[in-house]
């Protein structure tokens, strides 16, 4: 008879979610799906205020990438306004997403896969988490808390608070730096290089003991998308869309943000409250494209500082570009939050960062609004439309975690096919089909919203187990 193993919940991602790996009577894989149990309904109850709120409004979808939302947000709102926001502004906000991007990827990688990749797959459930891994490697779980602390305080200087800051608004921001300010952060940077560089040493020399993990977490063909810049170079606030296929090919070398409607599909499944976007040239759902840190090192031509650009070399040596295995996610995260920390430095020599200019003033200008910017875990839009007040009448949120769903999917089928036959069930095979989840970092908070009607199935169950009657919309 047929069965089914039921991983619930997902542990050590953000949000709550299930797996189910369906067996044929031979105990061989059928199937795997990632279900989705949570339901946020921003896009619905966001329907009425002002767009003036909604960065404020959205920065509460998620503790953990608020920032995000709170600039593809503003950004939304500045082309409602029509204005192009003064150049302190925009380097201003690219300062914080970079932040964002180390506290992140910092959380990410140390506090919530290391445990797997430090102390391996298979080690006792018990030790496998933060706690064993600071007893173990103290040093590299110390790091992991100075740079995701490094990154919440520099959000907290510039927005005055670390979660959910007010601070992005239509037409730039609310407050600049402080010569002092600068001067702090500036100061805690060499420490923070030197500790992503010793992880990140640390991970390399242990690759070669994942070689089936990097063959089987999520190694297939896909299309790639995310923001550049000008030139091609690594992007995260500004810039245009760009798909790559999985031959390295530039489908799509430039795509406004503003149009992305006419590239990007959304579909749902009656098994899960999270979209499934594609591209829409190519079909549901042969259009799956990965976003975030792999997705972003695949695409870029350089990252654009000299140390980030030296590990993009050696990164790209591991296979010809682009990189389809998922397990790479994890490295591209630690070579981004190098990128992010030489960025950084970059931007606090200029002096534009003090000045007292920093936000544009205007009325409704747009009906229309999409604000695109590169959340830590991959492209996020934001789309607003408005009456001639500014009331907002119809909002789309397109988040990464969603784009990244088809792919999900497919990396816990492949890992399940690989490791699970007939009754060899062990803890560390049903593991490794969650990590190939947290490989990805869902931000699930972040994206359970729903187009269309949502799919209901209820079922009436019998004393004995009996499905006795069931009724689905």
């Amino acid at each position: 008879m047929a069965r089914q193993i039921v991983i619930d919940p997902v542990s050590r991602i953000e949000g709550h979610a299930k797996i189910t790996v369906h067996l044929d009577d031979s105990g061989e894989v059928i199937d795997a799906r990632f279900h989705v149990t949570e339901f946020r309904g921003f896009e619905k109850f966001c329907e009425g205020r002002l767009f003036w709120e909604m960065p404020g409004l959205t920065a509460r979808v998620c503790g953990i990438c608020p920032v995000s939302h709170l600039l593809a947000s503003a950004k939304a709102g500045d082309q409602i306004l029509g204005v192009t926001i003064p150049p302190a502004a925009t380097k201003l906000r690219r300062l914080m997403n970079l932040a964002q991007i180390i506290q992140s990827h910092a959380l990410s990688f140390f506090h919530l896969s290391s445990p797997d990749l430090l102390l391996g797959f298979d080690a006792p459930p018990e030790r496998r988490n933060i706690y064993g891994l600071a007893e173990t490697y103290p040093d590299l779980a110390r790091n992991g808390i100075r740079l995701r602390q490094f990154g919440q305080d520099v959000i907290a200087t510039l927005g005055g608070r670390k979660i959910h800051p007010a601070w992005a608004v239509p037409g730039g921001v609310r407050t600049a730096l402080t010569g002092s300010d600068v001067d702090a952060i500036r100061a805690r940077l060499p420490e923070q290089l030197a500790a992503v560089r010793h992880t990140l040493r640390h991970y390399k020399s242990s690759l070669s003991g994942f070689t089936d993990e990097v063959r089987t977490f999520g190694t297939f063909p896909s299309y790639f998308l995310g923001l550049v810049g000008a030139n091609g170079e690594w992007e995260c606030y500004d810039g245009s869309l760009r798909l790559m296929d999985a031959a390295g090919r530039i489908v799509e070398p430039a795509i406004d943000p503003r149009r992305y409607r006419e590239a990007l599909g959304e579909a749902t499944e009656s098994w899960s409250y999270l979209k499934s976007p594609y591209y829409l040239p190519a079909g549901y759902p042969e259009g799956m494209y990965r976003v975030g840190p792999l997705a972003r090192l695949n695409l870029c031509t350089r990252m654009g500082t000299p140390l980030a650009d030296a590990e993009l070399v050696e990164f790209r040596g591991i296979a010809p570009r682009p990189l389809l295995g998922s397990f790479h996610y994890h490295h591209a995260r630690l070579i981004e939050i190098i990128g992010a920390l030489e960025q950084m430095q970059v931007l606090l020599d200029d002096p534009d960062l003090l000045s007292s200019r920093c936000r544009a003033e205007a009325g409704v200008n747009s009906l229309e609004g999409v604000g695109v910017s590169e959340a830590p875990r991959g492209t996020l839009f934001h789309h607003y439309r408005v009456d001639e007040n500014g009331v907002i009448h119809w909002v789309n949120l397109l988040i990464a975690t969603g784009q990244n769903n088809l792919a999900m999917n497919r990396t816990i089928g492949q890992i399940a096919r690989h490791y699970i036959h007939a009754d060899k069930i062990e803890e560390g095979m049903l593991n490794r089909i969650e990590a190939g989840i947290r490989a990805y970092d869902p931000c699930l908070s972040c994206s359970t919203h729903a187009i269309g009607q949502m799919p209901l199935v209820v079922q009436l169950v019998g004393p004995d187990g009996e499905i006795r009657n069931e009724v689905r919309r």
